[in-house]
Protein backbone atom coordinates (compact mmCIF):
# COMPACT_ATOMS: atom_id res chain seq x y z
CA UNK A 1 0.00 0.00 0.00
CA UNK A 2 1.17 3.52 -0.57
CA UNK A 3 0.33 6.92 0.78
CA UNK A 4 0.76 9.01 -2.31
CA UNK A 5 -0.98 12.21 -1.57
CA UNK A 6 -3.66 12.54 1.02
CA UNK A 7 -2.96 14.41 4.24
CA UNK A 8 -4.58 16.62 6.84
CA UNK A 9 -3.08 19.05 9.25
CA UNK A 10 -4.12 21.54 11.84
CA UNK A 11 -1.17 23.79 11.11
CA UNK A 12 1.28 24.88 8.47
CA UNK A 13 3.92 22.48 9.73
CA UNK A 14 2.39 19.84 7.49
CA UNK A 15 4.42 21.64 4.90
CA UNK A 16 6.85 19.09 6.36
CA UNK A 17 4.94 16.81 4.04
CA UNK A 18 5.61 13.16 3.41
CA UNK A 19 3.45 10.19 2.64
CA UNK A 20 3.49 7.07 4.75
CA UNK A 21 3.17 3.39 4.05
CA UNK A 22 4.57 3.03 0.55
CA UNK A 23 5.53 -0.42 -0.71
CA UNK A 24 8.99 -0.88 -2.19
CA UNK A 25 9.45 1.56 -5.02
CA UNK A 26 11.31 1.35 -8.30
CA UNK A 27 14.43 3.50 -8.03
CA UNK A 28 15.08 3.19 -11.76
CA UNK A 29 11.72 4.72 -12.58
CA UNK A 30 11.71 7.20 -9.70
CA UNK A 31 8.12 6.58 -8.69
CA UNK A 32 5.81 3.99 -7.16
CA UNK A 33 2.77 2.42 -8.76
CA UNK A 34 1.47 1.17 -5.41
CA UNK A 35 -2.17 1.76 -4.38
CA UNK A 36 -2.76 4.90 -2.37
CA UNK A 37 -3.15 4.98 1.40
CA UNK A 38 -5.00 7.68 3.29
CA UNK A 39 -2.95 9.27 6.04
CA UNK A 40 -4.05 12.12 8.31
CA UNK A 41 -1.63 14.35 10.19
CA UNK A 42 -3.12 16.01 13.27
CA UNK A 43 -1.23 18.86 14.94
CA UNK A 44 -2.97 20.81 17.70
CA UNK A 45 -1.00 24.00 17.59
CA UNK A 46 -0.60 26.10 20.78
CA UNK A 47 -2.07 23.12 22.63
CA UNK A 48 -0.81 23.87 26.15
CA UNK A 49 -1.73 27.55 25.93
CA UNK A 50 -5.18 26.73 24.55
CA UNK A 51 -5.84 24.37 27.45
CA UNK A 52 -4.95 27.12 29.91
CA UNK A 53 -7.27 29.56 28.15
CA UNK A 54 -10.02 26.95 28.18
CA UNK A 55 -9.70 26.38 31.92
CA UNK A 56 -9.26 30.03 32.89
CA UNK A 57 -11.65 32.37 31.03
CA UNK A 58 -9.67 35.38 32.30
CA UNK A 59 -6.82 34.34 29.98
CA UNK A 60 -8.89 34.24 26.82
CA UNK A 61 -7.97 36.84 24.25
CA UNK A 62 -4.75 37.68 26.12
CA UNK A 63 -1.12 36.88 25.33
CA UNK A 64 -0.28 33.74 27.30
CA UNK A 65 2.93 31.75 27.60
CA UNK A 66 3.14 28.36 29.27
CA UNK A 67 6.49 28.04 31.02
CA UNK A 68 8.66 29.58 33.69
CA UNK A 69 8.69 33.35 34.09
CA UNK A 70 11.99 33.38 35.98
CA UNK A 71 15.13 34.79 34.40
CA UNK A 72 16.21 31.30 33.28
CA UNK A 73 12.73 30.17 32.23
CA UNK A 74 11.79 28.98 28.74
CA UNK A 75 8.50 29.27 26.85
CA UNK A 76 6.91 25.84 26.29
CA UNK A 77 3.95 27.17 24.30
CA UNK A 78 2.53 30.54 23.30
CA UNK A 79 -1.05 31.54 22.57
CA UNK A 80 -1.96 33.10 19.25
CA UNK A 81 -2.23 36.49 20.93
CA UNK A 82 1.36 36.15 22.15
CA UNK A 83 2.61 34.99 18.77
CA UNK A 84 1.60 38.32 17.27
CA UNK A 85 4.47 39.78 19.28
CA UNK A 86 6.94 37.16 18.07
CA UNK A 87 6.74 34.99 21.18
CA UNK A 88 7.35 31.33 20.34
CA UNK A 89 8.13 28.02 22.01
CA UNK A 90 11.72 27.43 23.18
CA UNK A 91 12.27 31.18 23.52
CA UNK A 92 13.92 32.37 26.74
CA UNK A 93 11.26 33.86 29.00
CA UNK A 94 13.23 37.09 29.39
CA UNK A 95 13.21 37.59 25.63
CA UNK A 96 9.50 36.77 25.42
CA UNK A 97 8.66 39.31 28.13
CA UNK A 98 10.76 41.93 26.40
CA UNK A 99 8.89 41.39 23.13
CA UNK A 100 5.49 41.29 24.83
CA UNK A 101 5.43 43.30 28.08
CA UNK A 102 1.85 42.22 28.83
CA UNK A 103 2.67 38.53 28.46
CA UNK A 104 1.05 36.32 31.12
CA UNK A 105 3.11 33.33 32.23
CA UNK A 106 1.34 30.15 33.37
CA UNK A 107 3.13 27.21 34.96
CA UNK A 108 2.67 24.03 32.89
CA UNK A 109 0.23 21.33 34.05
CA UNK A 110 1.40 18.28 32.17
CA UNK A 111 -1.00 15.88 33.86
CA UNK A 112 -3.91 17.97 32.58
CA UNK A 113 -2.45 18.10 29.07
CA UNK A 114 -1.95 14.33 29.10
CA UNK A 115 -5.54 13.74 30.20
CA UNK A 116 -6.93 15.92 27.40
CA UNK A 117 -4.60 14.30 24.89
CA UNK A 118 -5.96 10.90 25.90
CA UNK A 119 -9.54 12.14 25.41
CA UNK A 120 -8.72 13.40 21.94
CA UNK A 121 -6.97 10.15 21.08
CA UNK A 122 -10.14 8.27 22.08
CA UNK A 123 -12.00 10.23 19.42
CA UNK A 124 -9.40 9.22 16.84
CA UNK A 125 -9.70 5.59 17.97
CA UNK A 126 -13.39 5.62 17.09
CA UNK A 127 -12.27 5.83 13.45
CA UNK A 128 -9.02 3.87 13.26
CA UNK A 129 -6.85 1.73 15.52
CA UNK A 130 -3.74 2.77 13.58
CA UNK A 131 -2.68 5.90 15.47
CA UNK A 132 0.96 6.93 15.78
CA UNK A 133 1.29 9.58 18.48
CA UNK A 134 4.31 11.84 18.08
CA UNK A 135 3.64 13.92 21.18
CA UNK A 136 0.69 14.99 23.34
CA UNK A 137 -0.58 17.27 20.58
CA UNK A 138 0.44 15.54 17.36
CA UNK A 139 -0.32 12.21 15.68
CA UNK A 140 -0.57 10.37 12.38
CA UNK A 141 -3.68 8.34 11.58
CA UNK A 142 -4.00 5.69 8.89
CA UNK A 143 -7.65 5.80 7.79
CA UNK A 144 -7.31 3.78 4.60
CA UNK A 145 -9.80 1.13 5.71
CA UNK A 146 -12.09 3.50 7.59
CA UNK A 147 -12.74 5.80 4.66
CA UNK A 148 -12.41 3.45 1.69
CA UNK A 149 -15.10 5.24 -0.29
CA UNK A 150 -14.16 8.77 0.70
CA UNK A 151 -12.03 11.01 -1.47
CA UNK A 152 -11.51 13.28 1.53
CA UNK A 153 -11.24 11.27 4.75
CA UNK A 154 -9.44 14.13 6.43
CA UNK A 155 -12.46 16.35 5.96
CA UNK A 156 -14.79 13.60 7.21
CA UNK A 157 -12.80 13.07 10.37
CA UNK A 158 -12.28 16.78 10.94
CA UNK A 159 -16.05 17.35 10.91
CA UNK A 160 -16.49 14.55 13.44
CA UNK A 161 -13.75 15.89 15.70
CA UNK A 162 -15.32 19.34 15.68
CA UNK A 163 -18.64 17.85 16.78
CA UNK A 164 -16.89 15.78 19.43
CA UNK A 165 -15.20 18.83 20.90
CA UNK A 166 -18.42 19.36 22.81
CA UNK A 167 -17.57 16.19 24.73
CA UNK A 168 -14.41 17.91 25.95
CA UNK A 169 -16.25 21.10 26.94
CA UNK A 170 -13.31 22.71 25.21
CA UNK A 171 -12.45 26.02 23.66
CA UNK A 172 -9.42 24.40 22.05
CA UNK A 173 -8.98 25.68 18.55
CA UNK A 174 -7.40 24.04 15.54
CA UNK A 175 -3.96 25.40 14.92
CA UNK A 176 -3.63 28.84 13.46
CA UNK A 177 -3.05 28.90 9.72
CA UNK A 178 0.67 29.62 9.46
CA UNK A 179 1.28 29.30 5.74
CA UNK A 180 -0.61 30.21 2.60
CA UNK A 181 -1.94 26.66 2.41
CA UNK A 182 -3.86 27.00 5.66
CA UNK A 183 -5.04 30.60 5.62
CA UNK A 184 -8.60 29.74 4.64
CA UNK A 185 -8.99 26.54 6.66
CA UNK A 186 -7.32 24.69 9.54
CA UNK A 187 -7.18 21.60 7.34
CA UNK A 188 -5.43 20.96 4.07
CA UNK A 189 -5.82 17.95 1.81
CA UNK A 190 -3.07 16.88 -0.58
CA UNK A 191 -4.60 14.67 -3.22
CA UNK A 192 -2.52 12.27 -5.34
CA UNK A 193 -2.97 14.62 -8.26
CA UNK A 194 -1.66 17.58 -6.26
CA UNK A 195 1.27 15.71 -4.73
CA UNK A 196 4.07 16.25 -7.26
CA UNK A 197 3.44 19.97 -7.75
CA UNK A 198 2.98 20.54 -4.02
CA UNK A 199 6.22 18.84 -3.08
CA UNK A 200 8.35 20.47 -5.75
CA UNK A 201 7.65 24.00 -4.52
CA UNK A 202 8.59 23.36 -0.88
CA UNK A 203 11.89 24.68 0.49
CA UNK A 204 14.05 21.72 1.49
CA UNK A 205 13.92 22.79 5.13
CA UNK A 206 10.16 22.09 5.14
CA UNK A 207 10.61 18.38 4.49
CA UNK A 208 10.33 16.04 7.45
CA UNK A 209 13.78 14.98 8.61
CA UNK A 210 15.70 17.86 7.03
CA UNK A 211 16.99 20.15 9.77
CA UNK A 212 19.03 23.37 9.58
CA UNK A 213 22.39 21.64 9.10
CA UNK A 214 21.20 19.38 6.27
CA UNK A 215 19.27 22.24 4.71
CA UNK A 216 22.43 24.37 4.68
CA UNK A 217 24.41 21.53 3.11
CA UNK A 218 21.77 21.11 0.42
CA UNK A 219 21.76 24.84 -0.28
CA UNK A 220 25.54 24.75 -0.70
CA UNK A 221 25.02 22.04 -3.34
CA UNK A 222 22.47 24.19 -5.13
CA UNK A 223 19.44 22.31 -3.78
CA UNK A 224 16.84 24.76 -2.47
CA UNK A 225 13.45 23.23 -3.26
CA UNK A 226 11.78 19.87 -3.64
CA UNK A 227 12.16 20.24 -7.40
CA UNK A 228 15.90 20.81 -7.04
CA UNK A 229 16.13 17.70 -4.90
CA UNK A 230 14.03 15.66 -7.33
CA UNK A 231 16.39 16.61 -10.16
CA UNK A 232 19.26 14.79 -8.43
CA UNK A 233 20.09 11.16 -9.04
CA UNK A 234 19.91 8.53 -6.35
CA UNK A 235 23.65 8.06 -6.67
CA UNK A 236 24.26 11.77 -6.07
CA UNK A 237 22.05 11.81 -2.98
CA UNK A 238 23.69 8.70 -1.53
CA UNK A 239 27.17 10.08 -2.18
CA UNK A 240 26.43 13.36 -0.43
CA UNK A 241 24.00 12.31 2.32
CA UNK A 242 24.94 8.71 3.08
CA UNK A 243 22.18 6.38 4.22
CA UNK A 244 19.72 9.30 4.33
CA UNK A 245 20.25 9.99 0.63
CA UNK A 246 17.66 7.45 -0.53
CA UNK A 247 15.10 8.87 1.89
CA UNK A 248 15.62 12.41 0.55
CA UNK A 249 15.49 11.09 -3.02
CA UNK A 250 12.08 9.54 -2.44
CA UNK A 251 10.44 12.26 -0.35
CA UNK A 252 11.17 14.76 -3.12
CA UNK A 253 8.91 12.50 -5.21
CA UNK A 254 6.19 12.37 -2.57
CA UNK A 255 7.09 8.81 -1.55
CA UNK A 256 7.82 7.58 1.98
CA UNK A 257 7.76 3.86 2.65
CA UNK A 258 7.31 4.04 6.43
CA UNK A 259 3.98 2.78 7.77
CA UNK A 260 1.97 4.48 10.48
CA UNK A 261 2.86 2.47 13.58
CA UNK A 262 0.41 2.20 16.45
CA UNK A 263 3.21 0.91 18.68
CA UNK A 264 5.97 3.27 17.70
CA UNK A 265 9.20 2.63 19.55
CA UNK A 266 10.41 5.39 21.79
CA UNK A 267 14.16 5.64 21.45
CA UNK A 268 15.07 7.37 24.68
CA UNK A 269 13.83 8.83 27.95
CA UNK A 270 15.45 11.80 29.66
CA UNK A 271 15.21 14.76 31.99
CA UNK A 272 16.96 18.12 32.14
CA UNK A 273 17.02 21.27 34.22
CA UNK A 274 17.92 24.91 33.62
CA UNK A 275 19.55 26.50 36.65
CA UNK A 276 18.72 29.84 38.23
CA UNK A 277 22.42 30.72 38.09
CA UNK A 278 25.28 29.24 36.07
CA UNK A 279 27.30 26.43 37.63
CA UNK A 280 31.09 26.21 37.57
CA UNK A 281 31.97 23.67 40.27
CA UNK A 282 31.98 19.92 39.67
CA UNK A 283 30.41 19.17 43.05
CA UNK A 284 27.48 21.49 42.35
CA UNK A 285 26.89 19.88 38.96
CA UNK A 286 27.04 16.39 40.45
CA UNK A 287 24.43 17.41 43.00
CA UNK A 288 22.15 18.77 40.26
CA UNK A 289 22.46 15.53 38.28
CA UNK A 290 21.07 13.44 41.16
CA UNK A 291 17.38 14.48 40.84
CA UNK A 292 17.58 14.09 37.06
CA UNK A 293 18.95 10.58 37.46
CA UNK A 294 16.16 9.85 39.95
CA UNK A 295 13.53 11.08 37.52
CA UNK A 296 14.81 9.02 34.60
CA UNK A 297 15.14 5.88 36.70
CA UNK A 298 11.66 6.26 38.24
CA UNK A 299 10.27 6.32 34.75
CA UNK A 300 12.25 3.23 33.75
CA UNK A 301 10.99 1.43 36.84
CA UNK A 302 7.39 2.44 36.21
CA UNK A 303 7.31 0.91 32.71
CA UNK A 304 9.84 -1.87 33.23
CA UNK A 305 12.30 -0.65 30.64
CA UNK A 306 16.09 -0.49 30.63
CA UNK A 307 18.69 1.02 28.33
CA UNK A 308 22.31 0.60 27.31
CA UNK A 309 23.36 4.14 26.38
CA UNK A 310 23.61 7.05 28.81
CA UNK A 311 23.92 10.59 27.44
CA UNK A 312 24.91 13.75 29.29
CA UNK A 313 23.65 17.03 27.84
CA UNK A 314 25.36 20.31 28.73
CA UNK A 315 24.26 23.81 27.77
CA UNK A 316 26.79 26.54 28.47
CA UNK A 317 26.16 30.15 29.45
CA UNK A 318 26.49 31.20 25.78
CA UNK A 319 23.79 28.61 24.85
CA UNK A 320 26.23 26.26 23.10
CA UNK A 321 25.12 22.65 23.64
CA UNK A 322 27.29 19.56 23.78
CA UNK A 323 26.40 15.92 24.45
CA UNK A 324 28.57 13.07 25.64
CA UNK A 325 27.45 9.42 25.58
CA UNK A 326 28.63 6.07 26.86
CA UNK A 327 27.22 2.66 25.93
CA UNK A 328 27.57 -0.59 27.85
CA UNK A 329 27.25 -4.16 26.61
CA UNK A 330 24.17 -4.96 28.70
CA UNK A 331 21.29 -2.84 29.94
CA UNK A 332 21.83 -0.59 32.95
CA UNK A 333 20.42 -2.69 35.78
CA UNK A 334 19.71 -0.14 38.51
CA UNK A 335 19.70 3.47 39.56
CA UNK A 336 23.27 3.29 40.85
CA UNK A 337 24.48 2.04 37.49
CA UNK A 338 22.80 4.95 35.74
CA UNK A 339 24.30 7.40 38.24
CA UNK A 340 27.77 5.94 37.82
CA UNK A 341 27.69 6.36 34.06
CA UNK A 342 26.11 9.84 34.08
CA UNK A 343 28.39 11.27 36.75
CA UNK A 344 31.36 9.55 35.13
CA UNK A 345 30.61 11.37 31.88
CA UNK A 346 30.52 14.66 33.78
CA UNK A 347 33.80 14.03 35.59
CA UNK A 348 35.57 12.87 32.43
CA UNK A 349 34.75 16.15 30.68
CA UNK A 350 35.61 18.53 33.50
CA UNK A 351 36.67 21.24 33.63
CA UNK A 352 34.22 22.81 31.21
CA UNK A 353 35.38 25.86 29.22
CA UNK A 354 32.42 28.01 30.31
CA UNK A 355 29.81 28.14 33.08
CA UNK A 356 26.95 25.66 32.73
CA UNK A 357 23.37 26.83 32.30
CA UNK A 358 21.63 23.45 31.89
CA UNK A 359 22.31 19.76 32.50
CA UNK A 360 20.37 16.79 31.16
CA UNK A 361 20.54 13.00 31.43
CA UNK A 362 18.95 10.51 29.04
CA UNK A 363 18.88 6.75 28.61
CA UNK A 364 18.55 5.18 25.16
CA UNK A 365 18.88 1.83 23.34
CA UNK A 366 15.80 0.91 25.35
CA UNK A 367 14.67 -2.65 25.93
CA UNK A 368 12.35 -4.64 28.16
CA UNK A 369 12.15 -8.32 29.08
CA UNK A 370 12.81 -10.11 25.80
CA UNK A 371 14.84 -7.17 24.45
CA UNK A 372 11.90 -5.68 22.57
CA UNK A 373 11.65 -1.92 22.90
CA UNK A 374 8.33 -0.63 24.29
CA UNK A 375 6.48 2.55 23.52
CA UNK A 376 6.67 4.95 26.42
CA UNK A 377 3.86 7.44 26.91
CA UNK A 378 5.20 9.50 29.78
CA UNK A 379 7.10 12.67 28.99
CA UNK A 380 9.69 13.82 31.45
Amino acid sequence: MSAQGLGLSCDGRTANVYNLGMVRSDSEQGYSNAPHRKIIHIDMDAFYASVEQRDNPDLRGKPVAVGGSAERGVVAAASYEARKFGVRSAMPSVTAKRQCPDLIFVRPRFEVYKAISRQIREIFAEHTPIIEPLSLDEAYLDVTETFKASRSPGTSLCVYVRRSRRKLASTLRPASPTTNFWRSSPQFVISPEMGPAFVETLPVGKFHGIGPATSAKMNALGIFTGLDMRNQTLQFMNANFGKSGAYYYWISRGVDERPVRANRIRKSVGAENTFSSDLTETEAMMAELEPLIDKVWRHCESVGTRGRTVTLKVKFSDFEIITRSRSVSSAVANRDGLAELAIGLLQDNMPFPRPVRLLGVSLSSLQVGNNAEPQLDMEL
